[in-house]
């Protein structure tokens, strides 16, 4: 079981490391894409007003923890930390649901509910005992 929770942390956290890393240094569209959910949630967090300053914030989170849970340091807290940063990017990112174009709205519910499937892991890496 030891080389399981080994080899799932390594994958898991792999891709969080190099997807986050890729937003902190090259947010582009994500920052439009996040303006609106952003916007929603300044009226719940006090939020910075700079989109793209949060857009890397989340990227740089999604680096440290991805490096984090694929080295096996803190993986209860680094799989918490992917899964609150997974949240708002997967309802920012992929709203399948506001796409007319059935072509596109397909390929958004499918990174959606892939992005669903990364939480339900982190979530289970997260109460993992080990």
């Amino acid at each position: 079981m030891k080389m399981v929770r080994v080899v799932s942390r390594l994958l898991t956290g792999s891709a969080f490391a190099v997807l986050g890393f890729d937003a902190l240094q090259t947010p582009g569209g994500r920052v439009d894409q996040a303006a609106s959910t952003l916007g929603v949630l300044r009226n719940v967090v006090p939020l910075p007003e700079n989109d793209e300053l949060l857009v890397r914030a989340n990227g740089a989170a999604q680096t440290a923890a991805g490096v984090a849970l694929a080295l096996g340091r803190f993986p209860r807290l680094s799989a918490l930390t992917l899964a609150g940063s997974l949240i708002p990017t997967t309802y920012a990112g992929h709203a399948f649901w506001k796409i007319d174009d059935p072509a596109q709205s397909k390929a958004q519910r499918v990174q959606f509910l892939k992005n669903a499937a990364m939480l339900g892991g982190l979530l289970l890496l997260s109460i993992d005992g080990d």
